[in-house]
């Protein structure tokens, strides 16, 4: 099992929840800070030390006090730490729920373990360290079907240009204008209607509003 661990987290109550999994795991050493920059500087220290930590479990929002952060979230404590040190196993904890966010977590950030909080987040999380410490990445049953659901429809960056002007509050009828504009094609009316009707009718939404909703829900924009 993992020996030495760091967590981030700046609530509390979480950490507890943290601190007896890993009791009941009998970690040798757990280090905990309540800040992104605690957690970069202690991976620093560890490095220099050449004691390095074997995991870290991060949230992914940290609430803003008097105390100034240059790294402002667990996405950029993530991707700031595994430049320093690429083979750091890395388990989010987090109240997150988008399947859009969640995914890219995996195959952007390169993490190992996702544990939604909620009410069995103790055995969820024992599941996820026990997982990654054998090398493979964990996703509770249900964050899987939500995220398959997701990649079951491959957005383009055409579809999320298009979602994204509905979602800035352009009409339908004008977006044409913003493509011509940018050298997007095709960007004819009749293309654009095409397109969303076909997400439309493939995610079977009735409406733009309702296609905005879900792909914010999403989190692709």
């Amino acid at each position: 099992m993992f020996k030495k661990i760091l967590i981030a987290e700046d609530h509390e109550s979480s950490s507890i929840s943290v601190q007896k999994t890993l009791e009941d795991l009998t970690i040798s050493t757990t280090d905990y800070v309540y800040y992104c920059d605690d957690a970069l500087a202690k991976i620093q220290k560890s490095i220099r030390e050449n004691d390095l930590y074997d995991l870290l479990i991060t949230d992914l929002s940290f609430e803003e006090d008097h105390n100034i952060q240059n790294i402002k979230d667990g996405k950029e404590l993530i991707k700031t730490i595994k430049e320093l040190q690429p083979s750091l196993k890395i388990i989010v904890f987090s109240a997150e729920h988008r399947s859009g966010v969640i995914d890219s977590l995996f195959n952007e950030y390169g993490i190992n373990g996702f544990v939604r909080k909620a009410r069995n987040d103790s055995k969820e999380l024992k599941k996820a360290i026990a997982s990654t410490y054998v090398n493979e990445n964990y996703l509770s049953l249900d964050l899987k079907q939500e995220v398959k659901k997701l990649n079951n429809y491959e957005f383009s960056t055409y579809d999320i240009t298009l979602v994204s002007l509905l979602s800035q509050g352009v009409l339908q009828k004008n977006i044409p204008v913003y493509l011509q504009n940018n050298d997007i094609k095709p960007n004819s009316l009749s293309s654009v209607e095409k397109k969303l009707n076909s997400m439309k009718e493939d995610l079977q939404i009735t409406s733009n509003e309702q296609l905005v909703a879900f792909c914010k829900d999403l989190g692709i924009i």
